[in-house]
């Protein structure tokens, strides 16, 4: 199966838009450039990439100033609407080839709601922030602390835009992981793969 993580598309296009000088927090300004930035997804699971432009974006669009514009970018509807046509054209392609895993907060609920699995991965803001600060370097309080205050505001951003919201999609699985290892979360989610075969 190939994998499609749908977030590193969001980031792409914020990324574009802050190299570009485009103001992130003003809609009108972020659609009217929306659709200018070539991002191309690769979905091989063992290699996935991110290209904007032509340029490996995999690394920058991790860093602090991305993911302190991507909510306000992601919640423009001209962003999300030219995203949404390059996400099922991806997964059109993809269900040919033997099918696709994707990853993002709104794909069971507006992407492709016929999925035939829906996970709703969730965990505690402690312990988000603590895998978080892991996966970027730092493990100290200070770090951790500001991570979770970072993803408590994206989250409040994306609960409450109008399009797409961040929402459980209807049919979706809930599974904490809050105490889960990641063996546990990717046997129980492979456990409903399973079943739905």
């Amino acid at each position: 199966m190939r994998y499609l993580d749908t977030g590193a598309q969001f980031r792409a296009m914020t990324h574009w838009m802050l190299s570009h000088g485009i103001p992130v927090k003003d809609p009108a300004d972020v659609a009217a450039h929306a659709g200018t930035p070539e991002i191309v997804s690769g979905t091989d699971p063992l290699d996935p990439t991110i290209t904007l432009d032509g340029q490996d974006v995999a690394g920058p669009i991790r860093g602090e100033a991305v993911t302190g514009a991507v909510s306000p970018v992601s919640a423009v509807p001209a962003v999300r609407a030219r995203l949404l046509e390059l996400q099922r054209r991806i997964i059109d392609d993809a269900l040919l080839a033997g099918g696709i895993v994707v990853e993002g907060r709104d794909i069971g609920s507006v992407v492709w709601p016929q999925a035939e699995v829906k996970v709703y991965l969730s965990a505690d803001s402690e312990a988000r922030a603590q895998r978080r600060a892991l996966e970027e370097g730092g493990s100290d309080p200070s770090s951790i602390a500001a991570t979770q205050a970072s993803l408590a505001a994206r989250d409040q951003i994306d609960s409450g835009r109008t399009t797409a919201p961040l929402t459980m999609a209807p049919g979706a699985v809930h599974i904490d992981s809050t105490y889960l290892t990641l063996d546990e979360v990717i046997g129980k989610i492979a456990a409903l793969v399973e079943e739905s075969r």
